[in-house]
């Protein structure tokens, strides 16, 4: 199997398993929870009318112990690596060379050079919220009527 069929069908399976038991825990990555939200009143954004949301099922997600410590450890390098681009104006920060926590295989990667190419966001303005958003979906081959 190509790495792209597995993956689906890892995700696949864990979808299966939040549906069956509504909860996964996937060691030293986190858990996976289906919960029940309330039904609640909200506003339309665009409108400014108050609507009624219905209660409905939603996954959420816990990191693990070593996720958050990874995701530290990262924040700590970005700061110090900021502290040493201040230091030095002018020059562009160097990357840290392959390390236990930062791979060979990353160091050329499509997805760090895009992350690159992708223009800074400006701050939102004062008042705005995530709310003013418009929804993004993903629908997954499972939820598009294929069984596997």
């Amino acid at each position: 199997l190509k790495t792209k069929e597995i993956v689906q069908k890892t995700f696949d399976a864990i979808v299966d398993t939040l549906v069956r038991d509504e909860r996964i825990e996937l060691r030293n990555f986190g858990v996976f929870e289906v919960k029940k939200r309330a039904a609640r009143k909200a506003r339309n954004p665009r409108t400014g009318e108050r609507v009624d949301v219905a209660e409905k099922y939603v996954v959420t997600f816990k990191p693990g112990k070593e996720m958050e410590e990874r995701v530290r450890q990262l924040e700590q390098r970005k700061q110090a690596e900021q502290i040493a681009h201040a230091a030095r104006p002018g020059q562009e920060p160097r990357r840290p060379a392959v390390s236990a926590d930062r791979p060979a295989a990353l160091h050329g990667s499509s997805a760090r050079i895009e992350d690159e190419r992708t223009p800074s966001h400006s701050p939102k303005p004062t008042g705005s919220s995530d709310e003013d958003q418009p929804a993004r979906s993903y629908e997954p081959s499972y939820a598009q009527g294929s069984s596997g």
